[in-house]
């Protein structure tokens, strides 16, 4: 049985309101879970939150939601749908604990998207910098680091986030379509175009060298 089929064949038995299929597939896509609340919690909740305290709550809110999902499971994945209760739990943390703490217009655009707390714009500037400087530029990779901070703040909260997608999470092309609802061959190009208007960016920092990292689009 392929693990498609292995989905399915749990997703179907959700339907006997039995708990532990959910519970399986919960652990199947926890590790990855764990990595997205990892990398998009904000850092102002360090010592006060940890990402497993986030999945536990979001897993008491998929069984609650379950026959939801059931009921539209033709229109979103499993694992999407799993994906969509924990970023929403994500959200609840953030608001719970920092109220309006530095809350402006784009942070709330952000939270919409699941992406743009401080915690995951560094994240993100740490692997593009990883992935578009040489090893001869480690010295310069924390002024790097700040420009492309800057320039994730200048781009679309929807460029950020197909980043955060394929970058961070290390999502394939077509779930990031699916989260985004896009086509996946638009999802595919925004993702191409991101990277390049992120070059664009960069291309005049001293010591920036642009190389043509090969990018998966499949």
């Amino acid at each position: 049985m392929s693990h498609a089929d292995e989905i399915d064949h749990l997703v179907d038995q959700l339907e006997t309101g039995d708990q532990q299929p959910l519970a399986d597939l919960f652990s199947r896509y926890r590790e990855r879970l764990w990595k997205m609340v990892y990398y998009r919690m904000d850092h102002r909740l360090q010592g006060r939150v940890s990402p497993s305290d986030v999945l536990q709550d979001a897993y008491v809110d998929a069984l609650e939601r379950a026959p939801h999902y059931l009921e539209r499971r033709a229109s979103m994945s499993f694992f999407v749908w799993l994906r969509l209760i924990v970023k929403q739990r994500l959200v609840t943390v953030h608001r719970r604990h920092l109220g309006a703490q530095k809350r402006d217009a784009r942070q709330e655009v952000a939270l919409d998207y699941g992406a743009g707390s401080s915690a995951a714009s560094f994240s993100l500037a740490s692997q593009l910098a990883a992935s578009l400087t040489s090893p001869s530029q480690v010295l310069a990779r924390a002024e790097m680091l700040s420009h492309i901070e800057d320039a994730l703040e200048r781009i679309e909260p929807i460029d950020c986030e197909i980043l955060s997608l394929r970058h961070l999470e290390e999502l394939g092309n077509d779930e990031a379509a699916e989260i985004l609802g896009l086509k996946k061959a638009a999802a595919s190009n925004r993702y191409v175009r991101a990277l390049r208007r992120l070059r664009e960016a960069l291309a005049n920092i001293p010591g920036y060298e642009d190389h043509d990292a090969e990018e998966s689009t499949q």
